[in-house]
Formats: C-alpha cells, sequence, structure tokens
C-alpha cells in the first residue's frame, strides 16, 4: 500500500522520513539509500545486504553469464589489473 506524507529539508539538507514509513519498511538509524534525482523528483531507495541465498543466486547468475560470454579466469585477471593501474 502506497503512503503518502510530507516533509521538509533543514538548513544542513537532511530529510526526515515520517515515522510510519520507517515503521512500516523497517528502517532503523544508520540506513542507508541510493539517491537518484531528475527534475523536481527524488527517489530514496533503501541498501540492504543480500541475504546468503540471495548472495549464492547472484554468484551462480554470474557465473552463467560470464560462461555464455566465454570468459576465462585469464580474462578476469587481466581486467581487475586494468581497473587497478
Amino acid at each position: 500500500m502506497l503512503e503518502i506524507a510530507t516533509t521538509k529539508m533543514s538548513s544542513k539538507g537532511q530529510v526526515v522520513i515520517p515515522e510510519e514509513i520507517r515503521n512500516r519498511l523497517g528502517l532503523k538509524p544508520g540506513s542507508k539509500f541510493v539517491v537518484f534525482g531528475d527534475k523536481d523528483v527524488v527517489i530514496l531507495k533503501a541498501i540492504s545486504i543480500p541475504s546468503i541465498e540471495e548472495f549464492d543466486e547472484l554468484i551462480i547468475e554470474a557465473r552463467k553469464q560470464a560462461r555464455k560470454a566465454q570468459l576465462k579466469k585469464s580474462d578476469i585477471s587481466a581486467a581487475i589489473a586494468r581497473v587497478r593501474g
């Protein structure tokens, strides 16, 4: 269910997320967000650490994509070395 509330920004650029929304989303002090901005729209997307199961699924998918692209371990090592300079 979409909840709509109003808030305002402080002189330090801080915005309070209303309590009922924080509670419903399980947001705690220290929660981290990605912030998207476009024209007059600001979107906060909560960042959460994936569970072990979600992480395992990500690894399986990454390996499938690597096989599909015919990547070798040496290709990955070379890419890392290039980025690290």
